[in-house]
């Protein structure tokens, strides 16, 4: 599971050579200030062209480009709401990484503090990378129409949709089927973070809000959004109270483009 740390434990280890640390915004953002040492790694380019998610070959390489190894311990930081590192966080897990660390803290607060920030680019020193698939952390199209459908046994499954109260309740002028996957409660992605000087809400705080959607403790989780990236933060919250919690990384896009059904 990943580990968040404080921002004193990442300055402090700044600089270290057996220390990588993992910008994963977008290219402009980390040229417009990074902390020291690190490497960009777009978490929008997990995905392919056609928004889904890349091949476990082609994510090992990416990874391993920027110097992921097998045995080498990563740490992610991150901007705005979260969910680039929470993206990239929950890919290391699904490949099969075992020791993921997020800096506690926004850059944007790490820079009002007047803490040390860079321009210039860091050229990363690649490294081989191999997956070995961790199934559990990844829900499919065929485990979404289960749990929709009511297929599974015992309590079911819980499907959390991620995305904005209006697109839950249909945007015709983004979605071509606008609604959501039947059966889903909506909880949205942004009220899950602090946004302040730490990354998530506090537990107690995270629990109120998934038991004010009826989300109970014991049992599975499902989490999906538009596209993946923003039901990831609502993984890692989840997994961080102990949830057994999957990501339907291809979400919302791909059951509407499946034809799958939807309701409003």
């Amino acid at each position: 599971m990943v580990e968040f740390v404080s921002a004193d434990w990442v300055a402090s280890r700044l600089g270290a050579p057996d220390f990588l640390l993992v910008d994963p915004r977008g290219p402009m953002r980390y040229m417009q200030g990074h902390l020291r040492g690190a490497v960009n790694l777009p978490a929008v380019r997990l995905f392919g062209r056609d928004g889904k998610l890349l091949s476990v070959y082609e994510l090992s390489e990416f990874f391993g480009s920027v110097g992921v190894g097998n045995d080498i311990a990563v740490t992610l930081y991150d901007g705005g709401d979260g969910r680039n590192a929470a993206m990239a966080a929950w890919t290391l897990e699904y490949l099969g990484h075992t020791d993921v660390k997020i800096m506690d803290m926004f850059f944007e607060e790490w820079a009002a503090q007047g803490r040390e920030k860079l321009y210039r680019p860091v050229r990363p020193t690649a490294n081989r990378f191999e997956s070995e698939i961790n199934p559990g952390t990844r829900a499919t199209l065929d485990d979404v129409v289960q749990a929709s459908n009511g297929e599974v046994a015992g309590d079911g499954i819980v499907l959390l949709d991620l995305r904005s109260q209006a697109e839950y309740e249909g945007m015709p002028d983004l979605d071509e089927r606008p609604g959501h996957i039947p059966g889903a409660v909506n909880l949205v992605w942004q009220d899950l973070v602090d946004g302040n000087d730490s990354f998530l809400k506090s537990e107690a705080a995270l629990r109120e809000l998934l038991a004010s959607r009826g989300v109970p403790t014991d049992v599975p989780v499902i989490a999906y959004c538009r596209s993946g990236i923003r039901a990831s933060l609502g993984y890692l919250a989840l997994k961080q109270l102990g949830h057994d919690v999957r990501l339907y990384d291809a979400s919302f896009l791909e059951w509407m483009n499946e034809g799958m059904p939807v309701e409003q």
